[in-house]
């Protein structure tokens, strides 16, 4: 980093406390290991629906809305992109409560590299050597945790696909985060919320009558803990160089991982942790190429990065 790059304080924490409250979650949603998945994603849906339309509205007004409305293409899309982020809440929390917390963790960790992949199919980017390395090791370290463990680890490419997907069509969308979040809410708000009426009316739901008033307001506040991150990483990306955000973005897998293995109890034989090295390797490359590159971009005179 350049001696005269300046990166905002506030920027850098928001970021931290975002990636760090993502790598909490998993112990958050085992918490609510007695409520069903696909319920625990309902009131997600909810609850965050409603924090994030009630910030906007105080923090815009009704004009966010019509930002959308104004380009029907982006409206169209984001349906899509409400779909593939719902299917990433429902499988990452599922397999926490599953008992598979380490591999959730590794499809967050193969994120970047799917993106990289991602770039190269859909937007024609073209990788340097250093990349296409990072890609090779990745893919390694997949195909051995599928040779070792005698099956394809189906969850953390499901989660990795989905959300760099999602991440994809954000991208071409180019419309703000939080904005976004409002609108794929807005989709989803009505039939998560009858959803949870018919469970509820069918017996099978127990909000407000029999989990307690303690998993009561968890599931509650599960919107604000979906919806903060979200606001402080969108706070950081304005603030900070993105080179730095891309390498703050592994304290999250980091720390489930952590919490997996050390606080939940799931088991992390070398055979995992053979194919969890190649996949690391292929970061550190990809991460000190990036790192590389964002320096021959800095002007002479040391013109702060603007991301």
């Amino acid at each position: 980093m350049s001696a005269g790059t300046r990166i905002d304080r506030a920027g850098l924490w928001g970021a931290v406390a975002s990636f760090v409250l993502w790598g909490l979650m998993p112990l958050y949603w085992h918490l609510l290991k007695a409520v069903p998945s696909l319920q625990i994603v309902l009131h997600r849906i909810v609850w965050s629906a409603l924090l994030v339309a009630l910030w906007l509205v105080i923090t815009q007004g009704g004009g966010w809305w019509r930002k959308v409305k104004a380009r029907p293409r982006a409206a169209a899309l984001l349906a899509v992109t409400s779909v593939l982020i719902t299917f990433n809440w429902g499988l990452y929390i599922w397999a926490v409560n599953a008992g598979h917390v380490i591999e959730g963790s590794l499809g967050y960790y193969i994120n970047p590299l799917v993106n990289v992949v991602l770039g190269v199919l859909v937007l024609r980017e073209r990788l340097n050597v250093a990349q296409w390395v990072a890609v090779g090791l990745a893919a390694a370290g997949v195909l051995w945790l599928t040779f070792a463990l005698g099956q394809v680890p189906w969850i953390a490419l499901g989660l990795a696909l989905s959300f760099a997907v999602y991440g994809l069509l954000r991208k071409i969308l180019a419309v703000d985060a939080v904005i976004g979040l409002g609108v794929e809410g807005a989709y989803l708000f009505l039939p998560a919320l009858a959803a949870l009426v018919w469970f509820e009316v069918t017996g099978q739901g127990h909000f407000l009558s029999g989990w307690g008033l303690g998993i009561d307001l968890l599931l509650i506040f599960g919107g604000a803990l979906t919806a903060l991150p979200l606001i402080g990483f969108a706070f950081a990306v304005r603030r900070v160089p993105y080179t730095i955000v891309g390498m703050l973005q592994y304290i999250s897998p980091t720390l489930q991982l952590l919490l997996g293995v050390l606080v939940l109890g799931e088991a992390f034989p070398r055979e995992r942790m053979l194919g969890f090295a190649l996949i690391w390797l292929g970061l550190v490359v990809f991460a000190v190429d990036g790192w590389r590159q964002s320096r021959r971009r800095v002007a002479p005179a040391a013109t702060p990065l603007e991301q």
